[in-house]
């Protein structure tokens, strides 16, 4: 088997708040990226509103800024998985054995690293 190109990143672990979990987003991208991986789930969870929470919210938001621009090729929500997944999986094959743990899921969100 090669080189496992995807790594699920937790940022909901200890409870942090919205500006810690974006910084932790944003250095776990740059660093997976200079290891050469092709994709990222970042776990972020839900919220507890129903409405999606304040993290889910955030990291949607800064991954469509341009300064993301040089190492985000694209991402998709879990709940878009099933639009998304062709696409997704043209860029990245093995996220394949995530898609039990993707598909339909408002908790993460996959992003295709350039």
């Amino acid at each position: 088997m090669g080189l496992v190109k995807v790594k699920e990143v937790n940022l909901e672990r200890g409870f942090p708040t919205v500006d810690m979990a974006i910084r932790e987003m944003i250095s776990q991208l740059g660093t997976y990226k200079r290891l050469g991986y092709r994709a990222i789930i970042l776990i972020h969870g839900y919220g507890s509103t129903g409405s999606g929470g304040k993290i889910k919210n955030a990291v949607r938001s800064k991954l469509k800024e341009k300064s993301l621009s040089g190492i985000v090729r694209r991402f998709c929500g879990g709940e878009e998985w099933s639009y998304n997944k062709r696409i997704m999986l043209d860029y990245c094959k093995q996220l394949r054995d995530f898609e039990v743990r993707v598909s339909g899921n408002p908790g993460v969100t996959v992003v295709i690293l350039k």
